[in-house]
């Protein structure tokens, strides 16, 4: 798998869903990546075909769920924080694991694109992914476009990619959607009562 420096949201994006799918975030269902085949489904969802797995169709081994999983906390950590100076040194570090230097080839267009070559591990492709995505969103957006849930019920954070950069919601669909329903409760029970 090579990551694209041009399309940061890909690696944003993936940032997000990660850190996302720990039970501190997802307190109604609990842990996402609770096992092998959790993990594949994600990879899966995510359209990842990662150059650590075999092309035989056998998914993660355990030790690469642990190992992404303690991508997420790194991640998870690395979202907290609030100086651009230290977001910057560690997405570095994330694309730094890839064990390769960025390389200038064309896309499927034939368009030159900057890639960096895939890690030797699952997690550290995806760490490389990740941390060309928060790059490219430092150097683009800004690191305020990395934010905690604006939902008072959730702990999850994002990143912003959105053009107006408005985004609230780690999940617009579960998030955002729980607080307008309980906003549309609270307005209707007044109706009700009277």
């Amino acid at each position: 798998m090579k990551s694209p420096f041009s399309d940061y949201s890909l690696g944003a994006g993936l940032a997000t869903d990660l850190v996302n799918t720990s039970a501190l975030v997802r307190r109604s269902t609990g842990e996402v990546l609770v096992d092998t085949a959790a993990l594949g489904r994600f990879l899966a969802e995510h359209h990842l075909a990662p150059a650590a797995l075999p092309p035989s169709g056998r998914g993660p081994t355990g030790r690469d769920l642990e190992q992404v999983l303690a991508l997420r906390q790194e991640v998870r950590s690395l979202l907290e924080s609030a100086d651009e100076n230290v977001l910057a040194d560690r997405a570095n570090a994330l694309v730094e694991r890839a064990g390769t230097r960025p390389v200038l080839e064309r896309d499927a267009d034939g368009h030159w694109q900057w890639f960096v070559a895939a890690g030797p591990g699952l997690a550290d492709e995806l760490a490389a992914l990740i941390g060309t995505g928060l790059l490219g969103v430092l150097h683009t957006l800004s690191g305020e476009r990395i934010r905690h849930c604006a939902s008072p019920v959730c702990d999850g954070m994002f990143v912003d990619t959105s053009k107006a950069g408005r985004r609230r919601y780690c999940t617009p669909g579960l998030c955002g959607n729980r607080l307008n329903v309980a906003r549309h409760r609270a307005r209707q029970l007044p109706e009700e009562t009277g």
